[in-house]
Formats: C-alpha cells, sequence, structure tokens
C-alpha cells in the first residue's frame, strides 16, 4: 500500500493590498484575519504542516509571536502560486495547498474537498474547488464561473456568465470558483517556469495558464460558499456572519 503523501499547506499573506492595506492583520470579530484562516487550516487532519508566506517582518512577528510555521518570500511574486512555489524550495512535500490569507470563512471541510481529485485522480495535478452561485453572483465578474467535463476535468474558468444559456431555457447550472489550489510539486514547479498566457491576462486568472499549457485541473464541489475580503464591504459582511457563528455555538 502506498505512503500517504505529505501535504504541505501554504498561506500567502500579503500585506500590501492596494485594494485594503493591511487587510490579512485587519480584525474580524475580534481577532486578525489571517488567525481565522490559520485556525480553519489546522483543523484539517489531513495537512501534515501549515506556514504562512509572506513578505511583511509585520506578519511574520505575528505569526512568530504565536508559535506558526513561517516563511519570507520574495516581495515581488506576482500570484499566490508564485509564494507557495518559493515556499516549495525550502519545505518538502508531495502535494501543497494553496490557502488564501483573505479567506476568513475557510473550513476544514474546504481542504478536505480539495483534496480528494488528487486522490481519486492519481494522474491529476492540479485540484480546485468551487461552489453551486447565488442568482445574484451568475452575472458577476467577480464571481468566476467553471465548467467542467463529467469526471470534474476543468474546461474553462471565465468571469463571464458561462455555460451561455442561449435559448434562455433557465436550466442551466453554474458554478462559482473558490480560489483555493492543490499542487503536486511537478505541476507547481512547471507553472512557476512557464510565461503568463493569452488567457491568463486576458481574464486575469492565474489558473488559466495551467489549462493553456495542457495541465489538467481537477474540480471538487463544496456546499460551503465563502467571501474572499478585498474591500471594506466584504469584510464588513465577513464580519457579520463569523459574529453569527460564534454567537450559535455559545
Amino acid at each position: 500500500m502506498p505512503s500517504k503523501p505529505y501535504i504541505v499547506a501554504v498561506i500567502p499573506a500579503r500585506l500590501a493590498s492596494t485594494r485594503l492595506p493591511g487587510k490579512v492583520l485587519r480584525s474580524i470579530a475580534g481577532e486578525p484575519m489571517l488567525a481565522w484562516v490559520y485556525r480553519a487550516a489546522r483543523a484539517c487532519v489531513q495537512l501534515d504542516q501549515v506556514l504562512i508566506a509572506t513578505d511583511s517582518p509585520e506578519v511574520m512577528e505575528y505569526a512568530r509571536a504565536r508559535k506558526w510555521d513561517a516563511v519570507m518570500t520574495p516581495a515581488e511574486c506576482a500570484s499566490g502560486t508564485d509564494r507557495v512555489f518559493h515556499v516549495a524550495q525550502k519545505v518538502a512535500a508531495s502535494i501543497y495547498v494553496n490557502i488564501q490569507g483573505d479567506e476568513p470563512m475557510l473550513r476544514a471541510e474546504h481542504i478536505d474537498a480539495l483534496l480528494a481529485p488528487l486522490q481519486r485522480h492519481p494522474e491529476a495535478q492540479v485540484s480546485t474547488i468551487a461552489t453551486d452561485c447565488s442568482p445574484e453572483q451568475i452575472a458577476n465578474p467577480n464571481a468566476v464561473k467553471v465548467v467542467t467535463a463529467a469526471n470534474g476535468r476543468a474546461l474553462y474558468f471565465s468571469r463571464a456568465t458561462i455555460p451561455y444559456d442561449r435559448d434562455r431555457t433557465g436550466g442551466g447550472v453554474y458554478r462559482k470558483h473558490l480560489g483555493l489550489y492543490a499542487y503536486r510539486k511537478a505541476a507547481l514547479e512547471r507553472f512557476y517556469y512557464l510565461p503568463q498566457s493569452l488567457l491568463e491576462t486576458t481574464e486575469r486568472l492565474e489558473q488559466l495558464r495551467f489549462l493553456e499549457n495542457g495541465i489538467d485541473l481537477y474540480v471538487e464541489n463544496t456546499p460551503f460558499d465563502t467571501i474572499g475580503v478585498d474591500t471594506e464591504e466584504d469584510l464588513l459582511a465577513v464580519e457579520a456572519i463569523l459574529k453569527q457563528r460564534l454567537a450559535a455555538i455559545g
């Protein structure tokens, strides 16, 4: 029986966000956003290690004060995937999980779903997750849609409304992509050395670099939506939800 792969989760935590500066350390329901993300990741028993990847001494100091594993990465990293690649040069693993530091609604169930395609398809190199679109998200370009083959292999991601309901039957199924990824090490390294692709730069979606270069990406469904925090409005919406969760558990 093959041994269990060693799985490392990386939380890219860039402090200098242009739309919401300092957001990973902004308080949500009494705790910095990064603390919500880190604790949710630690709750997933499939992960062997969780560490924070940052270019900020302030974030590094925050993590070390709590005895959380953290790694400094170059400030010029263009994406979270690039930051995960730099961690992979220092920390050995079979699978790397990319958990954005602005996803405070993260659950352990998201990570379980994320890892399922790699367990089910030995040939799979990259996986991600999606959930059902709410009606207001279907035409929203900030909610990225994904269309897959019957076996879960991603056919395309777009900010446009896909699939297009030409005859307006109302029978289309729309799935919203959630920005968590799991990569086998070889796929992560290949991604880093590939140039940005045309589709990637057109849609501003880094996952299209995989598809445009023939690297299959598998998508698993999850019933749990998230709100990635990019604006003050996002932060307030997430805070209201997390306060409700805290109240429910007493």
